[in-house]
């Protein structure tokens, strides 16, 4: 281990931001989010970091699409003048955790003494200013997710926003750990519950309202259902106007401006791994090897276990995130999975999320924590960046560090099913999902299936089908693994493509 005090990276200001304007005009845009968010960083470090930035890097924005240069003209605001300037490549949900870790290496290499990494989205205020003058899609978290998706087979279906994929993890993952609806559903309310008591605790939470595991099961309130078996309450909250940022020093650096070592928490190493793009070229959908990759090798490479860990932020944009990630951990579900509130209840600012976890296990360590670790998921079940953080230095966390396990996760990643768009015979369910409207009624239903040569393809369920949709949502059965048939069909695509193949259940 290296003792350079001016090589080893440690985390010294930390700044979030919450913004709920009257008038949405005078609501801050996402850059100014940002902006606010590290001076209020370089605030809780002291003051006078931001004119020493030797890099700035920024968690891209989808809420304002017109925002470009955004690393430059953040710079510019603080009066800084950093050499490395960095904007993520999307609004990726790890991008504060690998923009962390990158920050770190940039440090532990010499390269620069301070970096700062920020985002925000002012989603809220870009809808309101929207409807206020009747221009643009309010829903610019899903426009985003078209764009991408536009041509691929599962957009063709209505496999296109993020709360449309994840059931089917949800769904495939219940049935391989041999839970009943009613069993899956009960561990989804008992986490979100302990998270909304969290976030009820935490001042920098958007929805600060505790809940019991009843409320979030029961229909009442509002609680609709979206996508099966998800309602309201169990998705991530991108209504919000959050901005979140943290500032990294050299020790040396830190103790020469006097900040006590009780404020300063130490960075641990990393580990990365992503899996395809396309959710439908996935190997299986009852775990990912990106997750397990990215927490075991976090663990492994830093020498700790879950029993060392005195917190963890396990992402949550929806249940099975934290679900799978607790396992791999082997984190309790009756503990809480996060410092931060979750994406429900703390805020869920797209891909900036976990810049406000960071911060809020910045605060937890400096309370007494001695390690936590955080756990950072993006796109589809796609990208993973796990670190952990802590009151000491890290044994062995020696800078700069390679952080990519992409080769560590493809090595136990199984073969990926051939994909076929069209096919007409006999097949059995992979996964399933049902999305329902506004009003509380099924729109139609989704099923990932497997033909008898093992090769895989989708097809829809109607929602005039009303016996198969109950069979899909009612718990009296398991449809994942049953038999079906899938027949060519009428039923008109999203995308106005060809019809849709038609799910038939046997029998």
């Amino acid at each position: 281990m290296s003792d350079d005090p001016r090589r080893i990276p440690v985390i010294i200001g930390v700044g979030q931001v919450n913004d709920r304007p009257e008038d949405p005009l005078q609501g801050l845009d996402s850059l100014g989010l940002m902006v606010e968010a590290l001076r209020r960083a370089d605030a809780d470090a002291g003051g006078g970091w931001l004119a020493r930035l030797g890099s700035i890097a920024i968690v891209d924005q989808i809420s304002f699409p017109g925002l470009t240069d955004l690393a430059d003209k953040a710079a510019e605001a603080l009066g800084a003048a950093p050499a490395h300037r960095k904007v993520t490549a999307g609004p990726m949900g790890d991008g504060p955790v690998t923009l962390l870790a990158e920050a770190a290496n940039l440090i532990g290499a010499g390269e620069v003494e301070v970096a700062a990494v920020t985002g925000g989205e002012a989603l809220r205020t870009a809808a309101r200013r929207a409807a206020a003058q009747g221009a643009g899609d309010a829903n610019a978290s899903r426009a985003s997710s078209e764009r991408r998706s536009k041509g691929m087979l599962r957009a063709r279906y209505g496999l296109t926003a993020p709360v449309d994929v994840y059931p089917l993890y949800e769904n495939g993952c219940r049935a391989a750990w041999g839970q009943t609806l009613a069993e899956g559903q009960a561990e989804s309310a008992e986490i979100w519950s302990l998270m909304s008591k969290v976030a009820a605790e935490n001042p920098d939470a958007w929805l600060r309202k505790p809940l019991e595991p009843a409320d979030i099961l029961s229909p009442e309130g509002g609680n609709r259902p979206i996508a099966f078996p998800y309602s309201k309450l169990m998705v991530a909250n991108g209504s919000v106007n959050q901005g979140a940022g943290f500032i990294v020093a050299s020790l040396a650096a830190a103790r020469e401006a006097g900040i006590p070592d009780d404020r300063l928490v130490h960075i641990g190493l990393s580990a990365r791994a992503q899996e395809d793009a396309d959710v439908l070229r996935r190997d299986r959908y009852d775990r990912t090897a990106t997750i397990e990759v990215s927490i075991r090798k976090t663990l492994e490479k830093n020498k700790v276990s879950a029993r060392d860990l005195d917190a963890v932020e396990l992402y949550s944009c929806f249940p099975c995130v934290p679900k799978m990630a607790r396992r791999v951990l082997g984190w309790p579900a009756d503990k809480p999975a996060t410092v931060y509130g979750g994406l429900t209840f703390g805020g869920g600012p797209i891909g900036n999320v976990m810049s406000h976890a960071i911060a809020a296990m910045v605060g937890r360590i400096r309370d007494g924590a001695k390690l936590g670790l955080v756990f950072a998921n993006g796109g589809h079940a796609t990208y993973s960046c796990t670190v952990v953080l802590g009151r000491e230095r890290i044994p062995g966390a020696v800078f700069p560090a390679s952080f990519d396990h992409q080769a560590d996760a493809d090595a136990i990643r199984e073969e990926v099913p051939e994909l076929v768009e069209d096919y007409a015979g006999p097949a059995t369910v992979e996964t399933y999902t049902v999305f329902y409207g506004r009003d509380g009624a099924p729109r139609n239903g989704v099923i990932v299936a497997r033909t008898q040569d093992g090769r895989r393809t989708v097809a829809t369920v109607p929602a005039g089908d009303a016996a198969a949709i109950a069979w899909l949502t009612d718990g009296a059965e398991e449809p994942v693994g049953a038999a079906g048939e899938i027949v060519p069909g009428t039923e008109p695509a999203p995308d106005g493509g060809a019809p849709l193949q038609v799910w038939k259940r046997a029998g």
